[in-house]
């Protein structure tokens, strides 16, 4: 009996490895055949049957993709709005959040509340009244106008303040004790310690602004403007679709939020193997 249960246990592992590694690959697999496919040329784009790896890899999508239109541009239109949206949401949450979490005021459950109910309106329904505003402000093809519907997350602030509840009052008490103000309790105490919560919020505003397809559509009217997901759709022609370089523009599109994943998940990680308290 006492060698059956670890033999059993070691087949558990090797089965759930196994689903995890098949459920793993499933996933890559579009990703893997998009990347297969920015190195096709044409011909084999559409050649039947599919072939998964290419006989004959060319970079000419990429040069191609770049010569057809500023994708340098788009990219860094992407890349200044999305790390904009991100920083904003990342202070606005975190600070709301710390209000709503360690503080009692009059209003408190019923302001919160209000503030769940806006993350359930779809942006649609008040997209067209939220355009005439940033038109009158005169800020249609600019940055700020691109960036302020995303400058403040309502699931964001949920987020932290359920984060932000779990940090011991004592540490607040300490620090007032010894003549720490407010902000700075909130700067170098909640922050620091609501760390690993805000890697996984800034994974999630980052890819959300940098996929943004609807409001950018809305506002840019200049190509100067485009950010990567409107450039990508100019691929798309009446009849045909250019697989080659939007493949290719795909692959350099999901490069960014690659790079803030590899970034933060350190500390994703280790807010899941460590405490909030650390001796």
């Amino acid at each position: 009996m006492a060698k059956s249960k670890p033999a059993k246990d070691i087949t558990l592992q090797v089965v759930t490895q196994f689903v995890l590694i098949l459920g793993a690959l499933i996933m890559l697999l579009p990703f893997i055949w998009m990347l297969a496919t920015s190195f096709k040329p044409p011909e084999e784009v559409i050649t039947w049957p599919p072939q998964f790896i290419p006989r004959r890899p060319t970079f000419n999508n990429y040069i191609e993709a770049f010569q057809a239109a500023p994708f340098f541009r788009f990219f860094l239109n992407s890349l200044i709005v999305s790390t904009i949206s991100t920083a904003s949401i990342l202070l606005t949450s975190s600070f709301a959040g710390f209000i709503f979490a360690k503080y009692r005021f009059p209003g408190r459950t019923l302001l919160f509340l209000i503030i769940l109910a806006t993350s359930m309106v779809p942006f649609q329904s008040y997209m067209i009244p939220f355009y005439l505003m940033v038109s009158k402000l005169g800020w249609l093809n600019t940055y700020q106008g691109l960036a302020l519907p995303l400058l403040v997350m309502s699931f964001g602030i949920f987020f932290m303040r359920q984060n932000i509840v779990s940090i011991p009052d004592e540490l607040m008490d300490a620090a007032r004790i010894d003549g720490c103000s407010e902000f700075r309790i909130y700067w170098q105490i909640i922050m620091p310690l609501s760390k690993s919560a805000m890697a996984a919020l800034a994974i999630f505003a980052f890819k959300n602004a940098w996929g943004d397809f609807i409001w950018p559509l809305l506002i840019s009217n200049e190509l100067g403007m485009y950010t990567m997901e409107l450039g990508l759709g100019m691929f798309q022609h009446r009849f045909t679709v250019d697989y080659g370089s939007i493949t290719a523009g795909s692959v350099v599109s999901i490069l960014p939020i690659i790079t803030v994943f590899a970034i933060f998940r350190r500390n994703i990680i280790e807010g899941v193997t460590l405490t909030g308290l650390k001796g």
